[in-house]
């Protein structure tokens, strides 16, 4: 928890509960379903936890967005960007119903009350959003297609509407045909652990 209050000092007295309680929660449904990797459970709080909230060092929410968490598994990013926006609306979304469960369970327990969570499909969503949020659940390309129709057409924030994505490695291949019209942020300018040094957010604009 400390590496988050390191890069959130402004964290109020009921946020950083909420994030002291999510180890234990994760521990306990983890052993039930697994939703995160053994190896990862360690190291939530960096590996996941802080690595979702990377979102926030790219764009700061404005009272009111809508957003989709595509993917969501756990709950991540979802979870802890719901968390640090709480005027904020999060929908999250798995096509595995047994994980959307964990997230209703640790979203219930932290009092979390601005999240809902649905099993479905990405394609099949008929609503509108301000962002699509996910990581690394498929290629880019495919995710695009996805989600593409599902984002609204009016900005309310400082970012024009689109798709923020969190994803590592070399994606030049991947990235080809939106080179022209993508935004790279590397994590590691915001976070300093070695963990961070080849991920980045993906921002595309629709």
């Amino acid at each position: 928890m400390e590496i988050v209050r390191k890069y959130f000092p402004d964290l109020t007295e009921k946020q950083i509960n909420q994030f002291l309680l999510l180890k234990e929660l994760y521990e306990v449904w983890n052993n039930k379903i697994n939703v995160i990797s053994r190896k990862d459970i360690d190291h939530l709080y960096e590996r996941h936890v802080l690595h979702a909230l990377a979102i926030s060092k790219v764009i700061q929410f404005k009272k009111g967005t809508d957003i989709l968490d595509v993917g969501t598994g756990g709950g991540f990013p979802g979870i802890p960007l719901a968390i640090v926006f709480p005027d904020c609306k999060f929908h999250l979304i798995d096509s595995i119903g047994k994980k959307i469960k964990v997230v209703e369970e640790i979203a219930n327990s932290i009092r979390l009350n601005n999240t809902s969570s649905e099993q479905i499909r990405a394609e099949k969503v008929k609503n509108q959003y301000d962002f699509i949020i996910s990581r690394a659940v498929t290629a880019f390309p495919s995710f695009y297609n996805w989600v593409r129709t599902k984002v609204k057409k009016e900005s309310i924030n400082d970012l024009q509407n689109g798709i923020l994505y969190l994803k590592g490695g070399d994606l030049s291949d991947e990235l080809v045909n939106f080179k022209s019209r993508i935004k790279f942020f590397e994590i590691s300018e915001f976070f300093n652990e070695p963990f961070f040094e080849t991920k980045k957010v993906i921002y595309l604009p629709i």
